[in-house]
């Protein structure tokens, strides 16, 4: 698809793939540093380059309810379209493309990914995939046709038409949700909170898997009455029944902020809990509320949870409580 456009008389080449809009002249990159003009188009510059690839439980994703228990490949490049202060990645993602990186074709890559036993898919993760819009759609559609899954961990800043394309492959999404304030977004992360929500809505429309995650910053985004907000807009829009992951911020990047306090993640982990079925907690130590799935009409217990390991407790093939019935997990992606 076409990603790009002249600026009509004003000159320079304007980008479409994310809300920034860049317009950039000849030799310039984007606010993403890994998109640049070439006086015509705008090129990436990360086509096929890797900064690492692990074979990851999926849980690390974070997603609880696809394929709980298996593996993906997990791969990403360099770059991203947002300006975290508080960026947990800020190695790969906030300083261009690094020396210490090689080339993957998608066809290797592929490959790769089918040789690794009890392995769904890919997952575009690390960095923020969307800048890396051509190798993704590439990949994706490979690994389509031999019957694996996608997945991608992302920040959801993205224009329409590009996402409609990405919806076309990508099976699950975890998507941040950074907070439930548009000044936040503005203020901490250089770009707007309403694009993050329409590609949100746009996920859950299009029936593809989807968990959200706030990273929760002391002083920040941490108030009970904003995760009420964002709890309360989340099962109205993409509905009750969407795992929310509320995860504990530590000083990383240009923030030196204590770490978010324990009782902090668990307040709002219970906040939330009063409007959505399925939340869980993250970057905590073992043992505290919120790691394991819990059926919420007969409160059973279906998957314990020990860092990434998981133990089946009562879910059965088709992903449903084996108490009551209740439908858990679709029964698509609930084993292979």
């Amino acid at each position: 698809m076409i990603l790009s456009e002249r600026n009509g008389d004003k000159g320079g080449v304007r980008c479409l793939l994310c809300p920034h809009s860049c317009v950039l002249a000849e030799g310039r990159k984007g606010i993403c540093r890994v998109r640049e003009s070439d006086g015509n188009t705008i090129r990436s510059l990360t086509y096929g380059i890797i900064s690492g690839y692990s074979t990851d439980p999926i849980e690390k994703k974070p997603l609880y309810h696809f394929f709980p228990g298996k593996n993906i490949l997990s791969v990403g490049s360099f770059g991203c379209n947002m300006r975290c202060d508080f960026c947990q990645n800020d190695e790969i993602s906030q300083h261009g493309i690094q020396h210490n990186n090689y080339f993957i074709a998608p066809d290797n890559l592929v490959s790769r990914a089918l040789a690794i036993p009890d392995n769904i898919g890919l997952a575009y993760t690390y960095n923020e995939p969307v800048i890396w819009f051509e190798y993704i759609m590439e990949c994706s559609e490979a690994i389509k046709q031999e019957g694996l899954h996608n997945v991608m961990v992302t920040n959801g800043y993205v224009n329409k038409d590009p996402l409609m394309e990405l919806l076309r492959y990508i099976d699950a999404f975890n998507i941040d949700l950074k907070s439930f304030d548009d000044s936040f977004y503005r203020s901490y992360t250089g770009s707007s909170l309403r694009p993050v929500l329409d590609t949100l809505v746009a996920v859950a429309e299009a029936g593809r898997h989807l968990e959200v995650t706030t990273l929760v910053i002391p002083k920040l985004n941490d108030t009970v009455e904003m995760m009420k907000r964002e709890a309360r807009w989340i099962a109205e829009n993409l509905g009750q029944d969407t795992p929310l992951h509320i995860s504990r911020y530590f000083p990383r990047y240009m923030r030196e902020d204590p770490a978010t306090p324990l009782e902090t993640i668990i307040r709002l982990y219970e906040t939330a809990a009063e409007h959505l079925r399925f939340v869980y907690t993250g970057n905590l130590p073992e043992g505290n509320k919120g790691s394991d799935t819990v059926c919420p009409s007969c409160n059973k217990i279906l998957i314990k949870r020990s860092g990434y390991k998981i133990k089946n407790t009562g879910l059965t093939n088709e992903g449903r409580c084996s108490v009551c019935g209740e439908q858990i997990i679709r029964a698509e992606n609930s084993v292979l």
